[in-house]
């Protein structure tokens, strides 16, 4: 594959926005949630044949 060049007047860089603070809280929040879910999915555990 070769090189692909950014055509004239086109800008492919973007700056993301500065996340405010309610919106950061909010995303905290949502991870710890998944991260709770994920951890209760992960404590079942495969129930292992008895010797004999």
């Amino acid at each position: 594959m070769g090189l692909i060049r950014e055509p004239k007047n086109v800008d492919f860089t973007v700056q993301s926005k500065p996340w405010t603070e309610e919106e950061l809280h909010d995303f905290r929040i949502l991870m710890n949630e998944l991260k709770l879910k994920n951890t209760k999915r992960k404590i079942r555990s495969v129930p292992t044949k008895k010797e004999v």
